[in-house]
């Protein structure tokens, strides 16, 4: 049995399901960079991902390429029900981006302990259940942005 179809077996979590209106999203994470959709029309910004604009409600898109930088804006620490696909506790966070919209991710690399709300933060991306690339919110770094896909 292939690791990928043993992995499988063991989680609950979902494949990703990728669109015409998301695949976008999914290629730039595999290149450590951050998409983000925005209305061609009114040029407001959406994620998740979606066909139609919520403001005006064109079906004419492009999309941004984000700085990664993000203020925490809410989070939670997960204890149950456990997914062998997770590391437990499990710190998910909703970040506010410098570009005006907001991502939801797994916090990594951080205590859960000093998590604070507005504490300054970056997307970075992590392979996750299936191999897929997704991002995953760590300290925002002195140094800078490196945009590889981080373990």
């Amino acid at each position: 049995m292939s690791e990928s179809t043993e992995q499988d077996r063991h989680t609950s979590v979902p494949r990703l399901t990728v669109t015409q209106d998301n695949d976008f999203f999914f290629t730039a994470a595999k290149e450590g960079r951050l998409e983000i959709q925005r209305c061609a029309d009114c040029q407001t910004l959406r994620h998740p991902p979606a066909p139609a604009c919520p403001a005006c409600r064109s079906f004419e898109w492009d999309t941004v390429e984000s700085t990664r930088q993000c203020t925490l804006h809410s989070f939670t620490v997960l204890h149950h029900p456990k997914d062998p696909a997770f590391e437990y506790p499990l710190a998910v966070g909703l970040v506010d981006l410098e570009e005006g919209t907001r991502l939801v991710a797994d916090i990594a690399g951080i205590d859960h302990d000093e998590l604070e709300f507005g504490m300054e933060l970056e997307v970075a991306f992590s392979e996750h259940a299936h191999g897929e690339i997704l991002p995953q919110l760590r300290r925002r770094s002195a140094a800078g942005l490196d945009g590889e896909a981080q373990s």
